[in-house]
């Protein structure tokens, strides 16, 4: 290129989550160091709404409802995909084939299993995916991962519907028929219903503590089902939080050398700038599980998100056009200040 790169930056978000970002707030933050900021209309002509350098998306419901049939999210996409097939130097946050890797919980956890995290004493717990087959074969497709009780059922697909944070604790071969196949069941380990959420943004990323599934131990339980947004959402108290009073422990603050290397690693891994990772301590080891990961997360807790988000797109920019075009980091000052 031989001129100074567009400045503008595209979104697309559902108005939900434009809401819970303070829209205005990251218009003006983008304003302040040089870019325009624009909600894109997919139901217009990407090319009639102007030229942009970025386009920064949070289309993983779209996505994953377009991969499971829906003509209508079909058609979005491909125009979304068309479009950066057309305009290479458009930088994508995140790109959309890497966003796919995150809608299915088995594929994920198989990309995770295969860095090399483990060379740290960091895991991801058991798993496997149940497919619909006759219920006999479930024992044995547990026992082959060797899945143990009590075991975390989750659906296989990770977005696109509420239903994906439908879960359910299995304690026993009675409960395999609470199980809605296809769906990932991962051992679950005690962790004093202590979560760590990492929030990734580029090379940034700070993590926050939750609320998580208190201890169980296999037993002769019927199959609990609970909502995985109620049970880690800030602030969130419930009977499946709470530690009996004989297990009341003293907290310690996770070693952050660890969530950064998992933080770094999953960020390589899945090619992606904007990643949430789960993550807890298992009471027996002392090691660090890592449990789920999701594109985009919400962010509720990140200390100057907007600028962090804005300097991440800077800095990619920089990158792409090596700073050829004299663009000044601003935000990396903004923030070392």
């Amino acid at each position: 290129m031989s001129n100074l790169p567009n400045r503008r930056i595209a979104c697309w978000m559902s108005e939900k989550k434009i809401q819970k970002i303070n829209w205005s707030e990251f218009e003006e933050t983008c304003k302040e160091y040089g870019f325009g900021l624009f909600k894109l209309d997919l139901s217009k002509p990407i090319e009639s709404q102007g030229t942009f350098c970025v386009f920064l998306h949070k289309l993983t419901d779209i996505i994953a409802s377009a991969d499971q049939g829906d003509p209508k999210c079909a058609n979005l996409i491909k125009k979304v995909e068309d479009y950066i097939t057309t305009h290479t130097s458009v930088i994508v946050l995140d790109p959309i084939p890497n966003v796919r890797q995150l809608l299915n919980r088995y594929i994920s956890y198989r990309k995770i299993n295969s860095t090399n995290l483990h060379k740290y004493g960091i895991f991801i717990p058991n798993f496997c995916e149940l497919r619909p087959t006759h219920s006999v074969d479930l024992p044995q497709q547990l026992n082959n991962a060797r899945v143990t009780y009590p075991f975390i059922c989750k659906p296989s697909l990770g977005h696109g519907s509420k239903q994906a944070h439908e879960m359910s604790i299995v304690f026993n071969e009675k409960g395999l028929k609470d199980c809605k196949t296809p769906c990932v069941a991962q051992s679950f380990i005690n962790h004093n219903a202590v979560l760590y959420k990492i929030f990734i943004v580029g090379d940034k990323h700070h993590f926050v503590e939750r609320p998580s599934l208190k201890n169980f131990q296999p037993c002769d339980e019927h199959t609990i089902h609970f909502d995985s947004g109620d049970i880690s959402k800030a602030g969130s108290r419930n009977s499946l939080t709470l530690l009996e009073p004989h297990e009341r422990v003293s907290k310690t603050k996770p070693d952050q050398d660890v969530l950064k290397r998992i933080a770094v690693t999953l960020r390589d891994a899945f090619g992606m700038d904007l990643l949430g990772v789960d993550v807890v301590i298992e009471n027996a080891t002392g090691k660090y599980a890592i449990v789920d990961v999701n594109a985009y997360p919400g962010y509720d807790g990140f200390p100057k998100f907007f600028d962090a988000l804005v300097g991440c797109i800077n800095n990619k920019i920089n990158a792409k056009y090596d700073n050829k075009f004299g663009l000044i980091d601003l935000v990396q000052e903004k923030i070392d200040a």
